[in-house]
């Protein structure tokens, strides 16, 4: 029996689709092209998460939480990865559970270390040193 042709292009396809997020290592300029020449549009934050596109040369266009689509020095980039807060305030649990205590707040930006997944949450880590689990809608970088 013939299987459809269309399932094998979805399993082709599909890892294609996946995101590749990457951390800025550094403070950094974003461009509007890939070049120095390019407009500068803003500076990123040490730490911050980005959605690595595609890779010209070396530059990298990168999307923000904000969904915004930018070009940045590749060598601003690294393997490390974060998430940052999306919600104006996510609660970060000792387990991954919303009965479980309260470890810390973070505010809306925040940049917190990925650790992991757990079901509907992230294990994650603010650079002070304290760890626990947040649920994923209050964060973008997964």
């Amino acid at each position: 029996m013939k299987k459809p042709f269309g399932i094998l292009i979805l399993a082709v396809a599909f890892p294609v689709l996946a995101a590749e997020y990457r951390t800025t290592n550094a403070a950094a300029i974003l461009y509007d092209a890939p070049s120095p020449k390019g407009n500068k549009l803003f500076v990123i934050r040490s730490g911050t998460p980005v959605d690595h596109v595609v890779t010209l040369d070396a530059w990298s266009k990168v999307r923000d939480a904000s969904g915004s689509l930018t070009w940045i020095e590749k060598k601003y980039l690294s393997e490390k990865r974060t998430v940052i807060v999306i919600a104006s305030r996510a609660a970060i649990r000792k387990n991954a559970d919303d009965a479980s205590a309260l470890v810390f707040e973070a505010e809306k930006d925040v940049s917190l270390d990925f650790l992991g997944t757990s079901g509907m949450w992230a294990n994650v880590r603010h650079r002070d040193g304290p760890a626990g689990f947040v649920r994923l809608n209050q964060i973008w970088g997964i």
